[in-house]
C-alpha cells in the first residue's frame, strides 16, 4: 500500500480521501473519494487537458454537469467526463453526497489537492490567480462556472 492510501485532504468544505495515485499505478490512474456535503461551496467548472474521469455514485445524490448535461449521481450510477470538457458538480440536497472518482492518467494526485487546500483554507477569500495556476500545473484549465449554477 503506497503513503497515500487513506489520505484525507480538506479543501474548503469539500474532503478528498485517496485510495491510489501514480505510486501504486504505474501512473496510470488516481482513485479518490469526494465528499460534498449538503450546500458546500463548489469549486468553478474546469476541464483537464490530458486525463479522462468516471465518476461512480456511493451516498446520497451530487449534480454533475458534464458540457451543459446534468447528471444526478446517486448510489451505482456512472458517468464518463472524457478530457477537454467542460464539467463541474453540486449537492442541491440535505444529504451528504460521495462519489468515486477514477481519472487516467493519474496527473493530479495527492498533491494538486494538498496545494489547493493549502491556498482555500489559508484563511479569508483565496487568491484566485494562485488557485487557476495550481489547477494548470496538474493539467486542470479554469473555465466560467454558469451563471445559472452561481444562483
Amino acid at each position: 500500500m503506497h503513503e497515500t492510501a487513506g489520505e484525507r485532504i480538506l479543501v474548503g468544505q469539500l474532503e478528498i480521501v485517496f485510495f491510489a495515485s501514480k505510486g501504486d499505478t504505474a501512473g496510470n490512474a488516481d482513485v479518490f473519494e469526494l465528499r460534498v456535503p449538503p450546500g458546500a461551496k463548489v469549486p468553478g467548472a474546469h476541464h483537464h487537458v490530458d486525463a479522462d474521469e468516471v465518476v461512480f455514485g456511493l451516498e446520497g445524490e451530487m449534480t454533475y454537469v458534464i458540457g451543459d448535461v446534468p447528471h444526478q449521481v446517486t448510489p451505482g450510477e456512472r458517468h464518463f467526463s472524457p478530457r477537454g470538457v467542460t464539467h463541474w458538480f453540486t449537492n442541491r440536497t440535505d444529504r451528504m453526497a460521495r462519489v468515486l472518482i477514477i481519472a487516467t492518467p493519474a496527473r493530479m494526485g495527492p498533491e494538486y489537492f494538498r496545494d489547493l487546500s493549502a491556498l482555500v483554507n489559508a484563511g479569508g477569500p483565496p487568491d484566485m490567480a494562485q488557485v487557476h495556476a495550481v489547477m494548470r500545473q496538474y493539467g486542470l484549465e479554469p473555465m466560467p462556472l454558469p451563471a445559472a449554477a452561481q444562483a
